[in-house]
Protein backbone atom coordinates (compact mmCIF):
# COMPACT_ATOMS: atom_id res chain seq x y z
CA UNK A 1 0.00 0.00 0.00
CA UNK A 2 2.80 2.06 0.88
CA UNK A 3 4.20 2.42 -3.06
CA UNK A 4 5.45 4.99 -4.99
CA UNK A 5 5.75 4.72 -8.77
CA UNK A 6 8.96 2.84 -8.61
CA UNK A 7 7.01 0.38 -6.64
CA UNK A 8 9.27 0.76 -3.37
CA UNK A 9 7.84 1.88 0.15
CA UNK A 10 6.89 5.59 0.47
CA UNK A 11 8.61 6.55 3.60
CA UNK A 12 11.37 3.77 3.16
CA UNK A 13 13.91 4.06 5.81
CA UNK A 14 15.61 0.93 6.01
CA UNK A 15 16.77 -0.02 2.05
CA UNK A 16 18.62 -3.48 3.39
CA UNK A 17 14.63 -4.64 4.92
CA UNK A 18 13.01 -3.01 2.27
CA UNK A 19 14.88 -5.05 -0.58
CA UNK A 20 14.58 -8.41 2.18
CA UNK A 21 10.95 -8.19 1.80
CA UNK A 22 11.02 -7.71 -1.83
CA UNK A 23 12.83 -10.84 -2.34
CA UNK A 24 11.32 -12.58 -0.15
CA UNK A 25 7.77 -12.13 0.09
CA UNK A 26 5.46 -12.74 -2.80
CA UNK A 27 4.28 -9.59 -5.16
CA UNK A 28 0.74 -9.67 -3.39
CA UNK A 29 1.90 -9.82 0.02
CA UNK A 30 4.83 -7.10 -0.74
CA UNK A 31 2.20 -4.49 -2.58
CA UNK A 32 0.15 -4.72 0.57
CA UNK A 33 2.69 -3.65 3.08
CA UNK A 34 1.61 -0.38 4.46
CA UNK A 35 4.96 0.35 6.27
CA UNK A 36 7.48 -0.64 9.04
CA UNK A 37 9.03 0.80 12.01
CA UNK A 38 11.46 -0.49 14.89
CA UNK A 39 9.76 -1.54 18.14
CA UNK A 40 10.78 -2.94 21.04
CA UNK A 41 8.56 -6.36 21.05
CA UNK A 42 7.33 -7.94 24.05
CA UNK A 43 4.80 -10.75 23.78
CA UNK A 44 4.68 -14.57 25.22
CA UNK A 45 7.25 -15.53 22.93
CA UNK A 46 9.35 -12.55 22.64
CA UNK A 47 10.71 -11.01 25.53
CA UNK A 48 12.01 -6.95 24.96
CA UNK A 49 14.04 -7.70 21.36
CA UNK A 50 14.37 -5.12 19.04
CA UNK A 51 12.84 -5.81 15.97
CA UNK A 52 10.79 -4.02 12.91
CA UNK A 53 7.45 -4.67 13.34
CA UNK A 54 5.90 -4.64 9.74
CA UNK A 55 2.47 -3.69 9.02
CA UNK A 56 0.37 -4.96 6.33
CA UNK A 57 -3.85 -4.32 5.58
CA UNK A 58 -4.18 -7.90 7.48
CA UNK A 59 -1.53 -8.52 9.42
CA UNK A 60 1.43 -7.79 11.63
CA UNK A 61 4.57 -9.21 11.14
CA UNK A 62 7.65 -9.26 12.76
CA UNK A 63 11.29 -9.32 11.77
CA UNK A 64 14.68 -10.15 13.02
CA UNK A 65 17.23 -6.99 13.01
CA UNK A 66 18.51 -7.92 11.04
CA UNK A 67 16.06 -9.61 8.73
CA UNK A 68 16.37 -13.19 8.20
CA UNK A 69 12.64 -14.78 8.85
CA UNK A 70 9.17 -12.88 8.40
CA UNK A 71 6.73 -14.01 10.85
CA UNK A 72 3.09 -13.25 11.42
CA UNK A 73 2.91 -11.81 15.03
CA UNK A 74 -0.91 -11.85 14.87
CA UNK A 75 -3.80 -11.40 12.27
CA UNK A 76 -6.40 -8.81 12.67
CA UNK A 77 -9.04 -11.14 11.98
CA UNK A 78 -7.90 -12.02 15.91
CA UNK A 79 -7.42 -8.58 16.92
CA UNK A 80 -9.94 -7.83 19.89
CA UNK A 81 -8.28 -4.20 20.48
CA UNK A 82 -5.54 -1.57 19.72
CA UNK A 83 -4.46 0.81 22.49
CA UNK A 84 -1.91 3.04 23.86
CA UNK A 85 -1.02 2.43 27.41
CA UNK A 86 0.19 5.73 29.84
CA UNK A 87 2.98 4.74 31.20
CA UNK A 88 6.88 5.09 31.02
CA UNK A 89 8.25 1.18 30.61
CA UNK A 90 11.08 0.86 33.55
CA UNK A 91 12.91 -1.46 31.40
CA UNK A 92 14.00 1.79 28.89
CA UNK A 93 16.01 5.19 30.71
CA UNK A 94 16.13 8.83 29.78
CA UNK A 95 14.99 9.83 26.99
CA UNK A 96 13.34 6.67 25.75
CA UNK A 97 11.62 6.36 28.55
CA UNK A 98 9.81 9.49 27.95
CA UNK A 99 9.19 9.41 24.45
CA UNK A 100 8.06 5.75 24.06
CA UNK A 101 4.88 4.79 22.61
CA UNK A 102 3.16 1.92 23.84
CA UNK A 103 0.33 -0.50 21.83
CA UNK A 104 -0.57 -3.14 23.44
CA UNK A 105 -2.76 -5.41 20.72
CA UNK A 106 -5.27 -7.75 22.40
CA UNK A 107 -6.31 -11.00 20.61
CA UNK A 108 -7.42 -14.40 20.93
CA UNK A 109 -5.53 -17.46 19.91
CA UNK A 110 -6.15 -20.85 20.18
CA UNK A 111 -2.04 -21.90 20.47
CA UNK A 112 -0.90 -23.33 23.59
CA UNK A 113 0.55 -21.04 26.48
CA UNK A 114 4.46 -20.44 25.28
CA UNK A 115 6.49 -22.66 27.97
CA UNK A 116 9.27 -20.32 28.87
CA UNK A 117 11.51 -20.74 25.53
CA UNK A 118 11.74 -17.74 23.36
CA UNK A 119 12.11 -18.20 19.91
CA UNK A 120 14.35 -14.58 19.77
CA UNK A 121 16.25 -15.08 23.28
CA UNK A 122 20.30 -15.62 22.06
CA UNK A 123 20.80 -16.53 25.81
CA UNK A 124 19.72 -19.67 26.72
CA UNK A 125 20.43 -19.02 30.46
CA UNK A 126 17.58 -16.20 30.75
CA UNK A 127 14.50 -16.54 32.71
CA UNK A 128 11.38 -17.31 30.88
CA UNK A 129 9.29 -14.26 29.59
CA UNK A 130 6.76 -13.61 31.94
CA UNK A 131 3.40 -13.17 29.89
CA UNK A 132 1.94 -9.68 30.00
CA UNK A 133 -0.65 -8.22 31.84
CA UNK A 134 -3.26 -5.60 31.91
CA UNK A 135 -2.78 -4.05 34.90
CA UNK A 136 1.21 -4.23 35.77
CA UNK A 137 3.13 -2.65 33.06
CA UNK A 138 6.67 -3.43 35.28
CA UNK A 139 8.02 -6.20 33.42
CA UNK A 140 11.82 -7.77 33.73
CA UNK A 141 14.50 -6.10 33.05
CA UNK A 142 15.15 -5.80 29.19
CA UNK A 143 17.05 -8.69 27.34
CA UNK A 144 18.29 -6.82 24.16
CA UNK A 145 19.72 -3.02 24.35
CA UNK A 146 18.29 -0.84 21.99
CA UNK A 147 21.40 -0.14 20.26
CA UNK A 148 22.41 -3.92 20.26
CA UNK A 149 21.39 -5.89 17.07
CA UNK A 150 20.83 -10.32 17.79
CA UNK A 151 23.48 -12.05 17.15
CA UNK A 152 23.50 -14.69 14.46
CA UNK A 153 21.52 -17.54 15.74
CA UNK A 154 23.43 -21.11 16.29
CA UNK A 155 21.54 -24.39 14.57
CA UNK A 156 19.93 -25.10 17.80
CA UNK A 157 18.41 -21.56 17.37
CA UNK A 158 17.38 -22.57 14.30
CA UNK A 159 16.03 -25.54 14.59
CA UNK A 160 13.52 -24.25 17.11
CA UNK A 161 12.29 -21.39 14.72
CA UNK A 162 11.49 -23.74 11.88
CA UNK A 163 9.41 -25.73 14.51
CA UNK A 164 7.93 -22.42 15.66
CA UNK A 165 6.92 -21.00 12.22
CA UNK A 166 5.26 -24.59 11.47
CA UNK A 167 3.45 -24.80 14.52
CA UNK A 168 2.11 -21.17 14.43
CA UNK A 169 -0.31 -21.89 11.08
CA UNK A 170 -3.90 -21.17 11.81
CA UNK A 171 -6.06 -24.06 10.06
CA UNK A 172 -8.83 -21.25 9.21
CA UNK A 173 -6.12 -19.12 7.09
CA UNK A 174 -4.97 -20.07 3.88
CA UNK A 175 -2.30 -17.73 3.87
CA UNK A 176 1.33 -18.78 5.06
CA UNK A 177 1.64 -17.40 8.81
CA UNK A 178 5.34 -16.87 7.57
CA UNK A 179 6.74 -15.70 4.61
CA UNK A 180 10.25 -14.46 3.87
CA UNK A 181 13.41 -17.52 3.09
CA UNK A 182 10.94 -20.37 4.13
CA UNK A 183 8.46 -21.06 1.69
CA UNK A 184 4.95 -22.90 2.79
CA UNK A 185 3.17 -24.08 0.52
CA UNK A 186 -0.88 -23.58 0.68
CA UNK A 187 -2.33 -25.99 2.87
CA UNK A 188 -5.24 -28.26 1.68
CA UNK A 189 -8.68 -28.34 1.74
CA UNK A 190 -9.45 -26.33 5.82
CA UNK A 191 -10.76 -28.66 8.06
CA UNK A 192 -14.51 -28.08 9.57
CA UNK A 193 -14.65 -25.94 12.05
CA UNK A 194 -17.29 -25.06 14.80
CA UNK A 195 -17.63 -21.71 13.75
CA UNK A 196 -18.33 -20.81 9.73
CA UNK A 197 -15.33 -19.43 8.02
CA UNK A 198 -15.92 -16.01 7.37
CA UNK A 199 -12.86 -14.28 6.07
CA UNK A 200 -11.36 -17.31 3.72
CA UNK A 201 -11.72 -17.19 -0.09
CA UNK A 202 -10.99 -20.55 -0.23
CA UNK A 203 -14.98 -21.43 1.67
CA UNK A 204 -17.46 -22.28 -0.33
CA UNK A 205 -20.47 -20.47 -0.43
CA UNK A 206 -22.87 -23.27 -1.55
CA UNK A 207 -21.45 -25.81 0.52
CA UNK A 208 -24.01 -27.09 2.93
CA UNK A 209 -24.65 -25.33 6.30
CA UNK A 210 -23.67 -27.17 9.39
CA UNK A 211 -26.67 -26.75 12.60
CA UNK A 212 -24.92 -23.95 14.06
CA UNK A 213 -25.00 -22.05 10.71
CA UNK A 214 -28.52 -22.75 10.27
CA UNK A 215 -29.54 -21.85 13.92
CA UNK A 216 -27.55 -18.43 13.19
CA UNK A 217 -29.24 -17.86 9.57
CA UNK A 218 -32.95 -18.65 11.48
CA UNK A 219 -31.62 -16.36 14.10
CA UNK A 220 -30.42 -13.51 11.35
CA UNK A 221 -34.10 -13.50 9.62
CA UNK A 222 -36.03 -12.69 12.40
CA UNK A 223 -37.97 -15.76 12.09
CA UNK A 224 -38.19 -16.77 15.56
CA UNK A 225 -38.94 -14.29 19.00
CA UNK A 226 -37.14 -11.75 19.92
CA UNK A 227 -36.31 -13.36 23.50
CA UNK A 228 -35.58 -17.07 22.14
CA UNK A 229 -32.78 -14.79 19.56
CA UNK A 230 -31.25 -13.47 22.45
CA UNK A 231 -30.86 -16.65 24.02
CA UNK A 232 -29.42 -17.80 20.76
CA UNK A 233 -26.92 -14.93 19.89
CA UNK A 234 -25.47 -15.38 23.68
CA UNK A 235 -25.28 -19.24 23.40
CA UNK A 236 -23.65 -18.49 19.83
CA UNK A 237 -21.41 -15.66 21.78
CA UNK A 238 -20.01 -18.18 24.13
CA UNK A 239 -19.83 -20.95 21.37
CA UNK A 240 -17.30 -18.63 19.44
CA UNK A 241 -15.73 -17.61 22.27
CA UNK A 242 -15.13 -21.60 23.58
CA UNK A 243 -14.84 -23.29 20.72
CA UNK A 244 -10.83 -24.30 19.94
CA UNK A 245 -10.13 -23.05 23.61
CA UNK A 246 -9.64 -19.67 22.46
CA UNK A 247 -8.05 -17.52 25.18
CA UNK A 248 -7.18 -13.58 25.26
CA UNK A 249 -3.09 -12.86 24.64
CA UNK A 250 -1.02 -9.84 24.57
CA UNK A 251 1.30 -8.24 22.24
CA UNK A 252 3.11 -5.21 23.46
CA UNK A 253 4.73 -2.46 20.89
CA UNK A 254 7.31 -0.24 22.44
CA UNK A 255 7.51 2.92 19.56
CA UNK A 256 10.76 4.46 21.21
CA UNK A 257 10.26 8.10 19.13
CA UNK A 258 7.31 10.93 20.05
CA UNK A 259 6.88 11.23 15.66
CA UNK A 260 5.89 7.49 15.84
CA UNK A 261 2.39 6.81 13.32
CA UNK A 262 2.53 3.26 13.93
CA UNK A 263 -0.59 3.09 16.57
CA UNK A 264 -2.27 5.40 13.99
CA UNK A 265 -1.49 2.63 11.58
CA UNK A 266 -2.45 -0.17 12.62
CA UNK A 267 -5.97 1.58 13.98
CA UNK A 268 -6.42 2.51 10.44
CA UNK A 269 -5.66 -1.23 8.89
CA UNK A 270 -7.32 -2.57 11.38
CA UNK A 271 -10.67 -0.27 11.05
CA UNK A 272 -10.33 -0.97 7.03
CA UNK A 273 -9.90 -4.99 8.05
CA UNK A 274 -12.76 -5.09 10.14
CA UNK A 275 -15.56 -2.39 7.59
CA UNK A 276 -14.30 -4.81 4.29
CA UNK A 277 -14.69 -8.26 6.17
CA UNK A 278 -17.83 -7.05 7.17
CA UNK A 279 -19.02 -6.01 4.07
CA UNK A 280 -17.70 -8.98 2.60
CA UNK A 281 -20.70 -10.93 4.50
CA UNK A 282 -22.92 -9.18 2.43
CA UNK A 283 -23.83 -11.03 -0.76
CA UNK A 284 -23.93 -8.18 -2.89
CA UNK A 285 -20.85 -6.44 -1.90
CA UNK A 286 -19.50 -10.28 -2.16
CA UNK A 287 -20.97 -10.67 -5.97
CA UNK A 288 -19.50 -7.37 -6.27
CA UNK A 289 -16.02 -7.46 -5.67
CA UNK A 290 -16.38 -11.17 -7.40
CA UNK A 291 -17.09 -9.03 -10.29
CA UNK A 292 -15.30 -6.34 -10.22
CA UNK A 293 -12.19 -8.71 -9.46
CA UNK A 294 -12.41 -11.24 -11.48
CA UNK A 295 -11.51 -13.68 -8.11
CA UNK A 296 -13.13 -14.32 -5.40
CA UNK A 297 -12.82 -11.75 -2.14
CA UNK A 298 -9.85 -11.48 -0.43
CA UNK A 299 -7.83 -12.68 -2.79
CA UNK A 300 -6.22 -10.01 -5.63
CA UNK A 301 -7.21 -10.41 -9.35
CA UNK A 302 -4.58 -9.86 -12.03
CA UNK A 303 -2.35 -6.88 -10.97
CA UNK A 304 -2.14 -3.72 -13.84
CA UNK A 305 1.44 -2.06 -14.02
CA UNK A 306 1.79 1.33 -12.55
CA UNK A 307 2.28 2.87 -15.69
CA UNK A 308 -0.83 1.03 -17.53
CA UNK A 309 -3.08 2.37 -14.55
CA UNK A 310 -1.55 5.74 -15.42
CA UNK A 311 -2.56 5.97 -18.93
CA UNK A 312 -6.03 4.59 -17.96
CA UNK A 313 -6.70 7.15 -15.18
CA UNK A 314 -5.23 10.07 -17.46
CA UNK A 315 -8.26 9.38 -19.64
CA UNK A 316 -10.57 9.22 -17.53
CA UNK A 317 -9.84 12.14 -15.75
CA UNK A 318 -9.52 13.98 -18.79
CA UNK A 319 -12.74 12.75 -20.14
CA UNK A 320 -14.33 13.65 -16.71
CA UNK A 321 -13.58 17.19 -16.99
CA UNK A 322 -14.27 18.01 -20.42
CA UNK A 323 -16.19 21.36 -21.34
CA UNK A 324 -19.98 20.52 -21.84
CA UNK A 325 -20.21 17.41 -20.31
CA UNK A 326 -23.75 16.37 -19.65
CA UNK A 327 -24.77 15.08 -16.18
CA UNK A 328 -25.15 11.61 -17.42
CA UNK A 329 -21.83 11.22 -19.18
CA UNK A 330 -20.68 12.82 -15.86
CA UNK A 331 -22.80 10.07 -13.65
CA UNK A 332 -21.10 7.30 -15.94
CA UNK A 333 -18.00 8.45 -15.92
CA UNK A 334 -17.90 8.52 -12.09
CA UNK A 335 -19.50 4.61 -11.83
CA UNK A 336 -16.64 4.33 -13.82
CA UNK A 337 -14.13 5.69 -11.69
CA UNK A 338 -15.36 4.31 -8.73
CA UNK A 339 -15.44 0.93 -9.53
CA UNK A 340 -12.05 1.07 -10.76
CA UNK A 341 -10.55 2.86 -7.11
CA UNK A 342 -12.72 0.19 -5.25
CA UNK A 343 -10.32 -2.63 -6.57
CA UNK A 344 -7.06 -0.87 -7.41
CA UNK A 345 -5.32 1.01 -4.83
CA UNK A 346 -2.67 2.54 -7.30
CA UNK A 347 -5.70 4.19 -8.32
CA UNK A 348 -6.25 5.94 -5.68
CA UNK A 349 -3.01 6.70 -4.86
CA UNK A 350 -2.64 8.58 -8.38
CA UNK A 351 -6.44 10.53 -7.38
CA UNK A 352 -4.22 12.09 -4.87
CA UNK A 353 -1.42 12.88 -6.48
CA UNK A 354 -2.82 14.69 -9.31
CA UNK A 355 -5.43 17.19 -7.66
CA UNK A 356 -7.42 18.12 -10.35
CA UNK A 357 -9.77 15.25 -10.10
CA UNK A 358 -10.57 15.58 -6.11
CA UNK A 359 -11.05 19.46 -6.69
CA UNK A 360 -13.19 18.86 -9.62
CA UNK A 361 -15.39 16.54 -7.68
CA UNK A 362 -15.09 19.01 -4.77
CA UNK A 363 -16.74 21.94 -6.96
CA UNK A 364 -19.41 19.67 -8.50
CA UNK A 365 -20.39 18.74 -5.21
CA UNK A 366 -20.80 22.20 -4.40
CA UNK A 367 -22.16 23.32 -7.09
CA UNK A 368 -25.06 20.38 -6.60
CA UNK A 369 -25.50 21.19 -2.90
CA UNK A 370 -26.29 25.31 -4.02
CA UNK A 371 -27.85 24.80 -7.43
CA UNK A 372 -25.38 26.45 -9.19
CA UNK A 373 -25.96 27.38 -12.86
CA UNK A 374 -24.12 24.67 -14.77
CA UNK A 375 -26.29 22.19 -12.79
CA UNK A 376 -28.83 24.07 -13.85
CA UNK A 377 -32.79 22.14 -15.16
CA UNK A 378 -31.52 18.58 -13.35
CA UNK A 379 -34.22 17.34 -10.92
CA UNK A 380 -33.87 16.97 -7.40
CA UNK A 381 -33.50 13.41 -7.90
CA UNK A 382 -31.04 13.49 -10.52
CA UNK A 383 -28.98 15.98 -8.17
CA UNK A 384 -29.17 13.44 -4.84
CA UNK A 385 -28.11 10.56 -7.13
CA UNK A 386 -24.93 13.01 -8.14
CA UNK A 387 -23.82 14.08 -4.95
CA UNK A 388 -24.25 10.31 -3.46
CA UNK A 389 -22.28 8.85 -6.22
CA UNK A 390 -19.04 11.52 -5.85
CA UNK A 391 -19.14 11.61 -2.00
CA UNK A 392 -19.22 7.47 -2.47
CA UNK A 393 -16.41 7.86 -4.49
CA UNK A 394 -14.60 10.34 -2.34
CA UNK A 395 -14.97 7.86 0.59
CA UNK A 396 -13.43 5.34 -1.40
CA UNK A 397 -10.41 7.09 -2.51
CA UNK A 398 -9.17 7.77 1.63
CA UNK A 399 -9.32 4.09 2.04
CA UNK A 400 -5.73 2.51 2.53
CA UNK A 401 -4.09 5.55 1.68
CA UNK A 402 -3.21 6.67 5.06
CA UNK A 403 0.32 6.61 4.85
CA UNK A 404 0.66 8.57 1.15
CA UNK A 405 2.04 11.69 2.09
CA UNK A 406 0.46 13.13 -1.09
CA UNK A 407 -3.06 13.14 0.34
CA UNK A 408 -1.75 15.01 3.35
CA UNK A 409 -0.15 17.21 1.22
CA UNK A 410 -2.92 17.75 -0.91
CA UNK A 411 -5.81 18.57 1.66
CA UNK A 412 -3.43 20.44 3.89
CA UNK A 413 -2.08 22.63 1.13
CA UNK A 414 -3.46 26.36 1.52
CA UNK A 415 -4.31 26.44 5.07
CA UNK A 416 -6.70 23.01 4.48
CA UNK A 417 -8.76 25.28 1.65
CA UNK A 418 -9.69 22.19 -0.15
CA UNK A 419 -10.38 19.89 3.09
CA UNK A 420 -12.80 23.11 4.26
CA UNK A 421 -14.59 22.92 1.20
CA UNK A 422 -15.36 19.60 0.92
CA UNK A 423 -16.41 19.84 4.53
CA UNK A 424 -18.63 22.19 4.07
CA UNK A 425 -20.49 20.76 1.20
CA UNK A 426 -20.74 17.63 2.33
CA UNK A 427 -23.28 18.37 5.20
CA UNK A 428 -26.88 19.31 3.93
CA UNK A 429 -30.25 19.66 5.84
CA UNK A 430 -31.63 15.82 6.40
CA UNK A 431 -35.54 17.38 5.78
CA UNK A 432 -36.44 16.59 2.26
CA UNK A 433 -37.27 19.96 0.62
CA UNK A 434 -39.79 18.84 -1.68
CA UNK A 435 -42.94 20.28 -3.45
CA UNK A 436 -46.56 18.87 -3.04
CA UNK A 437 -46.68 16.60 -5.99
CA UNK A 438 -47.41 13.03 -4.70
CA UNK A 439 -46.33 10.95 -2.21
CA UNK A 440 -44.84 8.60 -4.47
CA UNK A 441 -42.59 11.67 -5.41
CA UNK A 442 -41.91 12.61 -2.13
CA UNK A 443 -40.79 9.05 -0.93
CA UNK A 444 -38.28 8.77 -3.73
CA UNK A 445 -36.39 11.53 -2.67
CA UNK A 446 -36.50 10.39 0.95
CA UNK A 447 -35.23 7.43 0.15
CA UNK A 448 -31.91 9.00 -2.11
CA UNK A 449 -31.71 11.55 0.73
CA UNK A 450 -31.32 8.90 3.77
CA UNK A 451 -28.69 7.46 0.58
CA UNK A 452 -26.94 10.65 0.74
CA UNK A 453 -26.58 10.93 4.17
CA UNK A 454 -25.76 7.24 4.87
CA UNK A 455 -22.58 7.84 2.51
CA UNK A 456 -22.01 11.80 4.05
CA UNK A 457 -21.35 9.90 7.03
CA UNK A 458 -19.13 7.30 5.50
CA UNK A 459 -16.86 10.09 4.15
CA UNK A 460 -17.14 12.01 7.29
CA UNK A 461 -15.88 9.27 8.91
CA UNK A 462 -12.73 8.89 6.74
CA UNK A 463 -11.94 12.60 7.16
CA UNK A 464 -12.28 12.16 11.31
CA UNK A 465 -9.59 9.05 10.98
CA UNK A 466 -7.23 11.54 8.90
CA UNK A 467 -7.93 13.96 11.98
CA UNK A 468 -6.79 11.84 14.54
CA UNK A 469 -3.95 10.80 12.60
CA UNK A 470 -3.15 14.46 12.42
CA UNK A 471 -4.44 15.45 16.39
CA UNK A 472 -2.02 12.43 17.53
CA UNK A 473 1.11 13.73 15.74
CA UNK A 474 0.72 17.39 16.06
CA UNK A 475 -1.47 19.79 17.92
CA UNK A 476 -4.54 18.86 18.64
CA UNK A 477 -5.52 22.54 17.95
CA UNK A 478 -3.58 21.96 14.49
CA UNK A 479 -5.19 22.31 11.11
CA UNK A 480 -6.71 19.04 9.61
CA UNK A 481 -7.04 17.65 13.59
CA UNK A 482 -10.61 16.37 14.84
CA UNK A 483 -11.04 19.20 16.69
CA UNK A 484 -10.25 21.40 13.80
CA UNK A 485 -12.95 19.55 11.14
CA UNK A 486 -15.64 20.34 14.03
CA UNK A 487 -14.56 24.20 14.15
CA UNK A 488 -15.06 24.08 10.31
CA UNK A 489 -18.04 22.16 10.36
CA UNK A 490 -19.61 24.33 13.74
CA UNK A 491 -20.85 27.47 11.42
CA UNK A 492 -23.01 25.55 9.03
CA UNK A 493 -26.53 26.21 9.17
CA UNK A 494 -27.56 22.40 8.93
CA UNK A 495 -24.92 20.73 10.86
CA UNK A 496 -27.08 20.56 14.33
CA UNK A 497 -29.82 18.92 12.06
CA UNK A 498 -27.50 16.71 10.23
CA UNK A 499 -25.56 15.28 13.69
CA UNK A 500 -29.01 15.44 15.16
CA UNK A 501 -30.19 12.78 12.14
CA UNK A 502 -26.96 10.39 12.66
CA UNK A 503 -27.43 10.04 16.29
CA UNK A 504 -31.09 8.98 15.69
CA UNK A 505 -30.16 6.60 13.39
CA UNK A 506 -27.90 4.90 16.01
CA UNK A 507 -30.59 4.94 18.47
CA UNK A 508 -32.78 3.57 15.69
CA UNK A 509 -30.59 0.93 14.53
CA UNK A 510 -30.25 -0.41 18.57
CA UNK A 511 -34.04 0.23 19.26
CA UNK A 512 -36.91 -2.55 19.81
CA UNK A 513 -38.58 -0.65 17.30
CA UNK A 514 -36.71 -3.16 14.27
CA UNK A 515 -37.06 -6.45 15.73
CA UNK A 516 -34.01 -8.54 14.06
CA UNK A 517 -30.56 -8.05 13.85
CA UNK A 518 -29.00 -5.76 11.64
CA UNK A 519 -27.22 -6.44 7.90
CA UNK A 520 -23.32 -6.26 7.62
CA UNK A 521 -23.72 -2.86 6.07
CA UNK A 522 -26.20 -1.92 8.44
CA UNK A 523 -23.44 -2.75 11.04
CA UNK A 524 -20.38 -1.05 9.22
CA UNK A 525 -22.65 2.67 9.47
CA UNK A 526 -23.33 2.35 12.98
CA UNK A 527 -19.94 1.85 13.49
CA UNK A 528 -18.90 4.78 11.65
CA UNK A 529 -21.65 6.64 13.01
CA UNK A 530 -20.63 6.06 16.77
CA UNK A 531 -17.36 6.90 15.97
CA UNK A 532 -18.91 10.60 14.71
CA UNK A 533 -20.49 11.09 17.61
CA UNK A 534 -17.92 9.71 19.89
CA UNK A 535 -15.94 12.62 18.03
CA UNK A 536 -18.42 15.02 19.02
CA UNK A 537 -18.68 14.25 22.67
CA UNK A 538 -14.58 14.23 23.05
CA UNK A 539 -13.47 17.29 20.73
CA UNK A 540 -16.58 19.39 20.63
CA UNK A 541 -18.45 21.01 23.92
CA UNK A 542 -21.11 22.45 22.05
CA UNK A 543 -21.90 19.70 19.94
CA UNK A 544 -21.82 17.22 22.77
CA UNK A 545 -23.98 19.64 25.06
CA UNK A 546 -26.22 19.34 22.38
CA UNK A 547 -26.12 15.74 22.23
CA UNK A 548 -26.46 15.20 25.80
CA UNK A 549 -29.70 17.95 26.02
CA UNK A 550 -31.78 16.85 22.98
CA UNK A 551 -31.03 12.77 22.65
CA UNK A 552 -29.79 12.50 26.13
CA UNK A 553 -33.21 10.72 26.94
CA UNK A 554 -33.21 8.64 24.35
CA UNK A 555 -29.54 7.21 25.03
CA UNK A 556 -30.93 6.46 28.33
CA UNK A 557 -33.81 4.26 27.79
CA UNK A 558 -33.53 3.59 24.46
CA UNK A 559 -30.02 2.05 23.68
CA UNK A 560 -28.92 -0.69 26.05
CA UNK A 561 -25.59 -2.28 25.86
CA UNK A 562 -27.66 -5.57 26.33
CA UNK A 563 -30.25 -4.66 23.15
CA UNK A 564 -27.01 -3.94 21.34
CA UNK A 565 -25.37 -6.95 21.89
CA UNK A 566 -28.35 -8.99 20.53
CA UNK A 567 -28.54 -7.02 17.18
CA UNK A 568 -24.86 -7.06 16.40
CA UNK A 569 -24.25 -10.81 15.00
CA UNK A 570 -21.36 -12.01 17.15
CA UNK A 571 -19.59 -13.25 13.99
CA UNK A 572 -19.49 -9.82 12.59
CA UNK A 573 -16.09 -8.44 12.80
CA UNK A 574 -17.39 -5.19 13.53
CA UNK A 575 -19.29 -6.40 16.06
CA UNK A 576 -16.74 -6.42 19.14
CA UNK A 577 -15.76 -2.77 18.37
CA UNK A 578 -19.12 -1.25 17.93
CA UNK A 579 -20.26 -2.58 21.17
CA UNK A 580 -17.47 -0.67 22.84
CA UNK A 581 -18.30 2.71 20.99
CA UNK A 582 -22.04 2.11 22.32
CA UNK A 583 -20.74 1.67 25.61
CA UNK A 584 -18.55 4.76 25.24
CA UNK A 585 -20.36 6.90 24.31
CA UNK A 586 -23.51 5.68 26.65
CA UNK A 587 -21.05 7.07 29.61
CA UNK A 588 -20.17 10.09 27.95
CA UNK A 589 -23.67 11.20 27.61
CA UNK A 590 -25.01 9.87 30.67
CA UNK A 591 -22.58 10.36 32.91
CA UNK A 592 -21.28 13.97 32.59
Amino acid sequence: MARTGSGTLLNRRNVKLDSFLKRNTERAVYERIRTYEPCVVMSETVNKVYMHVVLSDERVYLTEYPPRTLTTAVSFRRVRDIELVNDLPEFLSGKDRERCQHIRITYVTDKPAAKGRDWLRRDKRLPPAAPPSRRNSQYPSITHTLEGYPAERDSEWMKEEVHMIKSTRSASCPNPETLGLLKVPHPPTQPPSTAPSLYSPTSSPISSPSPTEQSLKTLESGQVPRRIRSVLSRLWRRDCENSGEEREAELHLYAVSQTSRLYLYLQSSWNSFIIRSTLLLDPLYRRKCITSSGSSPGKRGPSVSWERTTHLFGQLSSELMQDGITVESLYLLLQELKTAAHRDVTLRQLFWRSSEVCVFLVQTLEESLHGCQSLSGVSTADQLLLRTLIVQTLAIMFRETEVDAARFNLLSAKKCALASRMLLALICDPRPQTQTRGSQADSEIQALLSEYLDAACSLLFELLLLGHETSRCFSPDNLLSVGWILRVLQPHPHLLPFITYQAQQVVLALSDLQDSVLSPVQCVLLFQRCRLLLACLQYNSWLAQHLRSHLGEEFRYVVKPSCAEEKLPPHYPISSPTLRLVEHILTLILHR
